[in-house]
C-alpha cells in the first residue's frame, strides 16, 4: 500500500514537472538556501515580497517571448516597447484624466507593433532576429524623439494608477505579481491544453511538418508575436506606474534580461521546445541572484558579469541538448 502510493505521488510530480524542471527547482532552492544564509535581510516578509514584485514585470514579457520562441521565431523589441507604450498611457491620462483609456491605448500600441513585427516576419520572410532588432532601435528612436529625452510626469493623480504598480494585497502580495500568476496560469493551460498551444509547438519544432498535416505557420506565427506586444506592453503599464511617468529610459536592457531567463528556464532558442513553467522558474532563479547580489553589495558591475554568463551558460546547455538528440 505505501509503495503505491509512493509510486502515486512520483507520477504526480512527473505530470506536473519535467526532468529539466526539477532540475531548476533543485537549483533555485540551492540559490534560495545560499542567499539565506549570506544574509539576514534575504529571508524575510519584506524582501520576498520585493522579489515577487521585481520579477513580475520580466515574468509578464517572458510569458509572450516564450510563446514566439516556442514558434521558432524571436523578439527582441519588448524593452524599446516598454518606453514606447507607456507614452500613450501618459499623455492619454495627463489629458483624460482615464486611466482606462491610457491603458487601452497603451495596450493598442503594443499590438500594432506586434502585427508590424509578425507580418515582417511571415510575410515577408525577413528573419526575426533582424526584424527586431531593427524595431529595437527604431522604437527606441522614437521615444527620444518625442520626450526629448525628458521623462513625461504623470499629473492626473489616479490612485488607481499608482496601485497598479505599487499596491499589496495584505501589504504583502504586490498587485502586479497576482497579474503575473494570472497571465502566467492562464497561459500554462491555453499551452498545455488546448490545439493552439499544440500548432505553436508543432510550427516551432517543424514548419514544413506542421505545414504538411494542416497548421497555417505563417498564423501561429504572426498570433505569437501579437501575444509578446501585448504582453510586454501589460509590463510597460506596471513601469510607469512605478515610475509615474513615461521614461525615455524604461526597458533598457530588459530584452536581454528576459531572454536569460527563459532560456535558463529550459526555452530552446531554436524553436519547438520548453515549458511555460520552465521559465517562471527561470525568471525566479535569475531574480533572486540579482536580488540576492544586492544585498550582498555586490557591484553592478560583477552582477551583468554574472548574468551575462548564465546568458552564454544557458544558451550552451541548450545547444548541448539539441546536438544530442
Amino acid at each position: 500500500m505505501q509503495k503505491n502510493r509512493g509510486s502515486d505521488t512520483a507520477g504526480i510530480v512527473r505530470r506536473i514537472f519535467s526532468i529539466s524542471e526539477i532540475g531548476l527547482l533543485i537549483s533555485f532552492l540551492v540559490i534560495f538556501i545560499f542567499f539565506s544564509a549570506a544574509s539576514k535581510y534575504f529571508f524575510t516578509v519584506r524582501n520576498l515580497s520585493n522579489i515577487l514584485g521585481q520579477i513580475s514585470l520580466p515574468l509578464i514579457s517572458a510569458v509572450g517571448l516564450s510563446i514566439v520562441l516556442f514558434s521558432g521565431e524571436v523578439d527582441i523589441s519588448i524593452g524599446s516597447l516598454q518606453a514606447l507604450a507607456a507614452l500613450p498611457l501618459v499623455t492619454i491620462m495627463n489629458a483624460t484624466g482615464s486611466f482606462a483609456l491610457g491603458a487601452v491605448a497603451a495596450l493598442v500600441a503594443g499590438a500594432i507593433i506586434g502585427i508590424i513585427n509578425g507580418l515582417l516576419v511571415t510575410k515577408l520572410k525577413i528573419n526575426s532576429l533582424i526584424t527586431t532588432l531593427g524595431m529595437y532601435y527604431a522604437l527606441r528612436g522614437a521615444v527620444y524623439l518625442i520626450t526629448g529625452k525628458v521623462a513625461i510626469a504623470e499629473r492626473s493623480g489616479k490612485e488607481l494608477f499608482f496601485l497598479v504598480g505599487n499596491g499589496k494585497l495584505f501589504h504583502f502580495l504586490p498587485y502586479p505579481s497576482i497579474l503575473m500568476f494570472v497571465i502566467l496560469f492562464v497561459f500554462m493551460f491555453i499551452m498545455k491544453n488546448t490545439s493552439y498551444g499544440r500548432r505553436i509547438y508543432a510550427v516551432g519544432g517543424n514548419a514544413e511538418v506542421a505545414r504538411a498535416i494542416g497548421i497555417n505557420a505563417v498564423r501561429m506565427k504572426f498570433s505569437a508575436f501579437v501575444i509578446c506586444s501585448v504582453l510586454a506592453s501589460i509590463s510597460a503599464i506596471i513601469l510607469a506606474s512605478r515610475l509615474a511617468s513615461a521614461n525615455h529610459l524604461a526597458g533598457q536592457g530588459f530584452e536581454f534580461q528576459v531572454v536569460a531567463a527563459v532560456v535558463l528556464g529550459g526555452v530552446s532558442l531554436s524553436g519547438g521546445v520548453g515549458t511555460l513553467l520552465g521559465a517562471f522558474i527561470g525568471v525566479l532563479i535569475l531574480g533572486i541572484i540579482q536580488n540576492g547580489l544586492g544585498m550582498l553589495n555586490v557591484s553592478t558591475m560583477w552582477q551583468l558579469a554574472i548574468t551575462g554568463s548564465i546568458i552564454i551558460l544557458s544558451v550552451a546547455i541548450d545547444a548541448l541538448k539539441k546536438r544530442h538528440e
